[in-house]
């Protein structure tokens, strides 16, 4: 999906429905992830880390390794997974 400059949009559906299928693996350890932000300029995506996946010390590998893989694999426009910084 592309916008009026052109530019890729990121498809918040098949975003949310992508997390869905994630979230199913994290749960099941006790852990979830929620969807802070979307920034269709640079393919950024934000997200919070909950539950038992807060705490735990693998969290930032898994976002990075596992999480931005899969949304960059399976979501045009997805370039880059940050964590939320409150």
């Amino acid at each position: 999906m592309t916008d009026a400059k052109g530019d890729e949009k990121i498809d918040r559906e098949l975003l949310e429905a992508t997390l869905n299928v994630i979230r199913q693996s994290l749960q099941a350890d006790g852990g979830d992830v929620v969807l802070v932000d979307v920034e269709d300029e640079t393919g950024t995506v934000t997200l919070e880390m909950q539950g038992a996946c807060a705490g735990c010390p693998l969290s930032s590998f898994d976002m990075s390794e596992g999480i931005e893989r899969i949304l960059r694999e399976h979501v045009p426009g997805v370039k880059r997974v940050a964590p939320a910084v409150f």
